[in-house]
């Protein structure tokens, strides 16, 4: 069994910065690759980031490119997204993820490939 806690939410103004973490239990957390996903209101879930197992190799929304960095420590299980630069439409409930399959090469965006999710933290944006 995979625990997934998110923090760092909260409400910000346009331009502002957050950083989001996800502190992972239960599971070799060193072996897996990370992703974040959010959702917002009236939307369908979608991809942010995500992060290989041993964090060579990343991936970014064509939207958050530029401002969002994702990133990893494994001596702490824990799994970060760098948000700068953020924009209303950013507003959501993030969810960070871990990915089914063990020393997975690269990574995958696809959310079914994720089988563990946390219980999301909100972001707003106000403008």
């Amino acid at each position: 069994q995979v625990q997934l806690v998110e923090s760092g939410g909260g409400l910000v103004q346009v331009g502002d910065s957050l950083r989001l973490s996800c502190a992972a239990s239960g599971r070799t957390f060193s072996y897996v690759g990370m992703a974040w996903f959010r959702q917002a209101p009236g939307k369908e879930r979608e991809f942010v980031g995500a992060i290989s197992w041993g964090g060579d190799s990343t991936d970014y929304a064509d939207s958050v490119k530029g401002r969002f960095t994702i990133s990893r420590d494994n001596a702490k299980n824990t799994v970060y997204l760098q948000m700068n630069s953020l924009k209303p439409e950013d507003t959501a409930v993030y969810y960070c993820a871990a990915d089914r399959w063990q020393f997975r090469s690269g990574v995958t965006v696809e959310p079914t490939n994720y089988d563990y999710w946390g219980q999301g933290t909100q972001v707003t944006v106000s403008s």
